[in-house]
């Protein structure tokens, strides 16, 4: 089995060298080249989300644009997780962002229609998206930068404390009482 290379290391060295490049120049080229090893990765995640192609092309090219500015702002480790998060992102919102201006035409039989309507798994997430941020609102501010830098931007531990200027055992004590805070007050407000 010696003569199976693992391309891993190779690859996010690869990464990581694209990375670096486009934050010192600024070229777009070396940024491309990067994202193209993973436009269909990036594809999937948002024709998964969004449930439609055109929809899906056109998120592509807006993460694309997304990422020419987010890159140079966060020190990225693995950045093919991080593309994967930073797409799923862009696709939650923009369902969100969505399902706020959609309309529904009213019928004469609309009002009249005795059937049953079964819940829509889309306003399901809305509403969990709704509750959790009116949440994260409530939190106490140590906890909520937090837990919004270690869970939502995918900080570790030490990048936390480095951002925040909180101590390490500070930074893992208000993310176990963040989360534990923020479930309680999901669980609380689920059902409003």
């Amino acid at each position: 089995m010696k003569f199976i290379k693992n391309t891993t290391r190779i690859q996010e060295q690869d990464d990581a060298a694209l990375i670096a490049r486009y934050k010192i120049s600024g070229d777009l080229e070396s940024l491309g080249l990067l994202y193209s090893k993973y436009m269909h990765l990036v594809f999937g995640v948002c024709l998964n989300y969004l449930k439609d192609e055109e929809q899906s092309k056109d998120a592509v090219m807006q993460i694309f644009e997304e990422l020419v500015i987010k890159l140079k702002v966060h020190e990225v480790q693995n950045f093919k997780s991080w593309l994967h998060v930073l797409s799923r992102n862009y696709c939650l919102m923009a369902i969100r962002k969505n399902s706020k201006h959609t309309t529904v035409s009213m019928e004469d039989s609309f009002v009249e229609n005795a059937e049953f309507v079964h819940l829509d798994l889309d306003d399901t997430k809305e509403e969990t998206l709704t509750v959790m941020e009116r949440c994260m609102e409530k939190l106490p501010e140590e906890q909520r930068i937090s837990v919004q830098l270690f869970y939502l931007e995918e900080k570790c531990y030490k990048e936390v404390a480095d951002l925040t200027g909180y101590e390490m055992l500070k930074v893992k004590s208000y993310i176990q009482n963040g989360k534990r805070n923020l479930k309680i007050c999901i669980e609380r407000n689920s059902g409003e």
